[in-house]
């Protein structure tokens, strides 16, 4: 007997997992891990657990300061090394640790520390480091802000950020050879540029949908009762 087919059913996803994946990609995009680390993620094995290894490297940079070391030349690399080689194993991880979610604050520390000892070592203009910490927690804040409201930034923008890493590697690069106020001025006015004009427009579209799905809304509510009848009474035609 031939009956007629059934369609499969659509597997309901697991909320447990949906959960734990929304989890590691918020935490992912936190981090702001740029092109170096992307590509160095997948083969760099387990890695390493990623609170430790940030917690360690914030304390070895704040260490390294406070003890003096700092001083004009290639020693300026040193805070961008220890960053280096104790939190690019952690972009490996899957962050779903329990205090995981502390990884992305120590990890802005860290950048945010070294950025600015290695400024200061090397007499950059104060105001300058100041303008470069705002853009990069301008763009950390706003990628917060959309993702808890599952509006993601393209992946692209995070590319284009550079990344915690090789911003740390111009200055550290720029620093060690002396020449760290134009490399900031122009890593500061690309950061400005590519940041808010990104952020703005996606802002702008977003309100246009918005506004423009409010006014069909509002077009739908005030079509009169005969309109909706002969629109359904069509439809049921037409089916």
């Amino acid at each position: 007997m031939i009956t007629q087919p059934q369609a499969m059913a659509t597997p309901t996803p697991d909320p447990d997992e949906e959960r734990r994946r929304i989890q590691t990609a918020r935490l992912l995009a936190y981090r702001d891990d740029g092109p170096l680390a992307q590509a160095l993620a997948p083969r760099l094995g387990p890695g390493l657990p990623p609170v430790p290894a940030t917690l360690v490297a914030l304390l070895a940079v704040a260490g390294v300061t406070a003890a003096g070391l700092l001083k004009p030349g290639p020693v300026l690399l040193v805070p961008v090394a220890i960053a280096l080689l104790l939190i690019l194993p952690t972009a490996a991880r899957d962050h779903l640790g329990r205090f995981d979610w502390l990884t992305p604050p120590l990890l802005r520390g860290t950048e945010f520390l070294a950025t600015i000892a290695i400024g200061l070592a090397a007499d950059a203009p104060k105001w300058l480091l100041f303008v470069l910490v705002y853009v990069v927690g301008y763009h950390t804040y706003d990628t917060v802000y959309r993702t808890r409201q599952s509006i993601w930034p393209p992946a692209w923008v995070f590319r284009a950020g550079l990344g915690w890493e090789l911003r740390l590697l111009i200055i550290g690069a720029g620093a060690a050879f002396g020449v760290v106020t134009p490399v900031l001025a122009v890593l500061t006015a690309y950061l400005f540029v590519l940041f808010a004009v990104e952020s703005v427009t996606s802002w702008v579209r977003l309100d246009k949908a918005s506004a423009q799905a409010g006014a069909d809304a509002e077009q739908d509510l005030e079509a009169s009762p005969e309109d909706a009848m002969e629109q359904a009474t069509g439809e049921a035609e037409k089916g």
